[in-house]
């Protein structure tokens, strides 16, 4: 098995070059900026997937039996040009183009997103889409090239994870852990909500799974990528908050969420590129959404819960994201 993984400097593909090393599988990350974790430098080429000629040459340089293209464009920020989201549409094009030739090649898994449907908005099937943001648009048509793309001698696999966190994240989940450390965070009165999250340790390995399964199971499928059961949101962030060992966190009134979201969307005007809180995810925040993870075909999970979040506070004061403590209880690379 020899693994490529586009986007390997990425949240998820920092994590995936970790799982495929500690295998000793042999991995390629081809990226346009380097790795997060500096350990995995040796591994990583720097590589646009819109220069479709340098694309081309290393992926058949490698010759991999197996890819990931994670790679893309992730923000919400653009909302005027959608071929600002090039690397979505055409980097896809051109990853298509560059393996159609390759003969080791078994199966590529091609990572969408669930914004290709708002928020709340239940598909009917996998290609009833609803996206109300740029980015979500651009996954549409990553989907629509993939599924039309004709001649192609492998297997593919499409995938959309859900809200995902764990350790090498960054906002709003890692924002979230920090507001919670420093007390700040609080729950919204009354409400239960109910959200299919994943975390990248359970995520990694249904990206595993679904690449060694059989084709009859797999190919031309579409998987939302979360932990199962759905999460209880208040339960997960009293867990962060206990293994923490923070303040107690407060229940405040909607409507002062509200007031702060507005804030929060003023300040992004302003130029503060994340915020804590902004209108989009206070409505993300409060949307009970929970995705259809059928047909599964990968078994129980490796971490729970409780591991889980242990695990990112351990990540966390490791790497100076919040106050320094001396010991953990968990190692995850």
């Amino acid at each position: 098995m020899k693994v490529l993984i586009t986007g390997g400097s990425g949240f998820i593909g920092t994590n995936l070059v970790a799982f495929y090393l500690s295998r000793e599988v042999e991995v390629s990350n081809l990226d346009i900026v380097a790795p997060r974790n500096s350990e995995h430098e040796r591994y990583w080429k720097q590589v646009d997937l819109l220069d479709r000629e340098r694309l081309q040459n290393e992926i058949h340089a490698f010759s991999p039996t197996h890819i990931f293209q994670l790679a893309a464009r992730t923000d919400l920020d653009e909302t005027s040009n959608i071929n600002r989201y090039a690397a979505n549409i055409q980097g896809v094009a051109n990853l298509l183009a560059a393996t159609k030739s390759l003969p080791s090649l078994e199966r590529i898994i091609f990572a969408s997103s669930l914004l290709v449907c708002k928020n709340g908005y239940q598909p009917r099937s996998e290609t009833d889409y609803c996206p109300n943001t740029l980015y979500g648009e651009s996954k549409v048509l990553t989907e629509k090239i993939v599924r039309g793309a004709e001649d192609i001698p492998y297997s593919w696999v499409i995938v959309r994870p859900t809200s995902i966190w764990g350790p090498w994240f960054g906002p709003p989940y890692k924002t979230l852990f920090r507001l919670i450390a420093k007390g700040i965070y609080v729950h919204p009165c009354s409400i239960c909500i109910n959200q299919s999250l994943g975390f990248v340790g359970n995520t990694v390995y249904q990206l595993h799974k679904l690449m060694e399964a059989p084709d009859e199971k797999v190919h031309h499928e579409t998987f939302y990528l979360a932990d199962y059961p759905p999460m209880n949101i208040r339960t997960w962030t009293n867990l962060i908050q206990k293994t923490l060992k923070a303040k107690r966190i407060r229940e405040v009134p909607i409507w002062v969420l509200r007031i702060l979201a507005i804030l929060g969307d003023l300040a992004k005007l302003a130029g503060w590129k994340n915020p804590p809180l902004s209108s989009f995810r206070l409505n993300n925040l409060l949307t009970n959404s929970i995705y259809d993870l059928d047909p599964i075909v990968v078994g129980e999970l490796p971490y729970t819960l409780e591991e889980a979040v242990q695990i990112t506070v351990d990540w966390l004061y490791k790497n100076g994201e919040i106050s320094h403590r001396e010991n953990f209880t968990h190692t995850f690379q």
